[in-house]
């Protein structure tokens, strides 16, 4: 019995033969909950018809893209839930594709071609180890520091924050 059955998935990609590809996988790791989607607008009629506990979504779509639809699912008024876990993946890797996502308030990234592992591997971490959400000018999410310094003392993190009032 997988401890993941319980787990509500909603996974949003424009390929169906990917979907095909990471429902199979999602099965596999024991999720029975899954429902899948071919755009990010359809993802949002989705999570307004049913809440889920997971959204994987893929960065390239139309007429919604998974940046598009990761800033409406943090920002819109009539969001669903915005501190939904929100996984993006993608064949596109660039570090500009990765902070895009990243600025979006994705909760992890995974590149394609996605493995088993790699999709177990992100699914635990935003299930065990839930990040701090984070509002601020510009940006709500979960928090974009991975790691957290222990000996930080004072009330800014960065030289720059001492210039804002």
């Amino acid at each position: 019995m997988s401890a993941l059955q319980s787990l509500d998935v909603l996974l949003a990609d424009d390929n169906p033969n990917m979907r095909s590809i990471v429902f199979a996988m999602l099965k596999s790791i024991g999720v029975t909950k899954l429902r899948e989607v071919s755009d990010g607008s359809a993802a949002l009629e989705a999570l307004n018809a049913r809440p889920a506990d997971l959204v994987i979504v893929d960065f390239k779509m139309l007429p919604v893209d998974g940046v598009t639809f990761t800033q409406l699912v943090r920002t819109a008024p009539d969001s669903p839930n915005p501190y939904l876990p929100i996984i993006m993946m993608t064949g596109h890797s660039e570090r500009r594709r990765v902070a895009q996502a990243r600025d979006a308030g994705v909760t992890e990234f995974l590149v394609k071609p996605v493995t088993p592992l790699a999709l177990l591997t992100r699914i635990q971490s935003v299930i065990l180890h839930p990040r701090e959400f984070i509002r601020s000018d510009g940006y709500f999410g979960p928090d974009r520091r991975r790691t957290q310094t222990d000996n930080f003392v004072g009330p800014f993190r960065r030289a720059t924050d001492a210039l804002i009032d």
